[in-house]
């Protein structure tokens, strides 16, 4: 009977693609994931080239879906009497009509938006005066839906969708609530429809950035990770492109928006793209794994041997009162050492979070013109993809992102010193170069920064957990998002406030991230499991990582 259930044991693993204890012999080649993608399949070549950039494009629609919220709820340019009302009281006043403010004392019906009525939602539902800070509930809105679909998105990548189907799903509801928030009647409908949209969209940055780190060797993980950060600044440069034809109707800039993802998902990702070979091996599906993994190898001009076979992975057993071994389930949460990584990832991702979403939406407090300042903000994006790119291909993770963060807060808190009106100290007229200039210099490097942490992130954990560590980040990332649209509603009446906390809070995250450990050059892990028997955890810093060890 002993004999029996092994054969049959080794038959199940031969069929799973697994290497069995009993069939290891010279015929066969047992190697992990990054062994085979190292030796056979090629580091970076023109399949992973292929597989980076169609899963990237993704980003693209992720970028909109957040961003179109500086336009289509923007601050009208200002506003006019009405011909018709020539003797009314809206002549007589002695009132600047750039400001929006000033409307406040008008009777309805004597005075105009410039743009039209359709241009924002400010304009549409008079979101001023005594309404005026209902003007922050849908961004606020949209970062709390991304919050909670963060973890949603992140387990069911990791246990039951795979990275794949997950960016499918986000982009098709993505696509499905940015044309439906277009037909909102009101701002209490638009606010429940920017959470639906935070909740759809939050698996496409999650799930894109794990599915295409898990097919590249090791020393190109950094790079293949600042791609989909690449198609996220395209997303950005392509927000006031989109805008600008479509500046007098916000609806028709989220019909046009909701267009793209849904062709996207349709003829690029469901033909195009395969699954990671990681999940579908923690998965107990080694045979579909190798078979990806050939498919790579097939296009790199490689080939994979016949007789090779993948190492199952580590998975904790418990045993039982009869003296049988059953499997012990391990999380994130119920294992100390990835626990305490992860509440110290949450606090680093918290600021700067804050910080890279923050400093976008200050941009119409900087009183330049809106259109300028978001195309600049974007070429600031771009333009860290590429550092970023370089930064981690030479340097240690940690040191680069504590760096980038230290430079973003210093350069908002010397931005208190030109912010315009009367909180500057040095520029009493608002809109200063230098203070762009440092704003410009705050951005590139959170930007870069927040890049860095995803890419880090994904490699401080295993195969396992791995989408849900980095929907974890997110969420911390969100939570800071989702409370800086009242912090740039503060700095419409004092900018140093606003740049004060953001520089604290860059440098705090600056700070957070030294007590965690190195991963450049390190394998990925596909289980807690084989992290704990083969893991980095000496690299980290000597008193806490002794804890962390525990």
């Amino acid at each position: 009977m002993e004999e029996e259930k092994n054969e049959l044991l080794e038959l199940s693993s031969a069929e799973k693609g697994f290497c069995s204890s009993k069939s290891l012999g010279s015929e066969k080649l047992e190697l992990t994931v990054d062994q085979v993608i190292e030796e056979y399949v090629g580091s970076f070549g023109f399949s992973q080239l292929l597989h980076v950039f169609l899963v990237s494009l993704a980003w693209i629609f992720d970028a909109q879906s957040t961003l179109v919220t500086i336009f289509a709820d923007a601050q009208p340019d200002g506003w006019r009497c009405i011909s018709s009302s020539s003797s009314s009281s809206c002549r007589l006043t002695n009132i600047s009509s750039g400001d929006a403010a000033s409307v406040c004392g008008l009777k309805p019906g004597t005075w105009e938006w410039v743009g039209g009525n359709t241009s924002s939602t400010i304009a549409e539902w008079g979101l001023i005066c005594d309404r005026k800070f209902l003007a922050a509930m849908p961004a606020s809105f949209y970062f709390l839906g991304s919050l909670v679909g963060a973890s949603v998105y992140g387990y069911l990548a990791d246990a039951f969708l795979g990275r794949k189907r997950a960016v499918l799903i986000s982009c098709l509801l993505t696509s499905i609530t940015i044309f439906l928030t277009s037909l909102s009647p009101n701002i209490w409908l638009y606010s429940l429809l920017r959470f639906a949209n935070g909740f759809s969209r939050s698996g496409i940055g999650i799930c894109s950035l794990v599915l295409t780190t898990e097919v590249v060797g090791v020393k190109w993980r950094g790079q293949a990770g600042q791609y989909g950060f690449f198609f996220f600044a395209v997303g950005f440069v392509s927000i006031p492109l989109i805008a600008y034809p479509s500046r007098n109707s916000w609806r028709s800039l989220y019909k046009i928006i909701s267009f793209l993802p849904l062709v996207y998902s349709i003829f690029v990702l469901l033909p195009f793209v395969s699954e990671s070979p990681r999940w579908l091996l923690v998965r107990g599906r080694s045979k579909e794994a190798l078979d990806v993994l050939r498919r790579y190898a097939r296009l790199n001009g490689r080939k994979i041997p016949p007789n090779l076979c993948i190492s199952e992975p580590s998975v904790a057993t418990q045993e039982t009162s009869k003296g049988e071994e059953v499997l012990q389930e391990r999380t994130l949460w119920n294992t100390k050492w990835a626990a305490k990584r992860m509440a110290l990832v949450m606090m680093t991702g918290f600021g700067i979070g804050f910080v890279y979403f923050g400093v976008q939406l200050n941009v119409e407090n900087l009183n330049f013109n809106l259109y300028f300042a978001v195309a600049a903000n974007a070429m600031m994006e771009i333009s860290a993809v590429f550092i970023g790119g370089v930064l981690l291909s030479v340097a240690k993770r940690r040191l680069i992102f504590s760096q980038l963060a230290f430079i973003a807060g210093l350069s908002s808190i010397l931005c208190i010193l030109f912010s315009g009106g009367k909180q500057g100290i040095l520029d009493k007229s608002g809109g200063s170069w230098p203070e762009f200039d440092l704003e410009a210099i705050e951005f590139m490097a959170a930007s870069t920064a927040f890049n860095v942490l995803f890419v880090y992130t994904l490699e401080l954990f295993p195969t396992n957990v791995r989408s849900f560590a980095v929907s974890v980040l997110r969420q911390a990332m969100v939570l800071g998002a989702s409370i800086a649209p009242l912090l740039v509603a503060v700095g419409r009446y004092s900018p140093a406030l606003a740049f004060l906390i953001f520089g604290a809070l860059s440098i705090f995250s600056g700070l957070m991230i030294l007590w965690l450990p190195e991963t450049r050059n390190s394998p990925l892990y596909e289980t807690l499991e084989q992290q704990d028997q083969e893991g980095q955890l000496n690299s980290a810093p000597n008193h806490l990582e002794t804890e962390l060890s525990k």
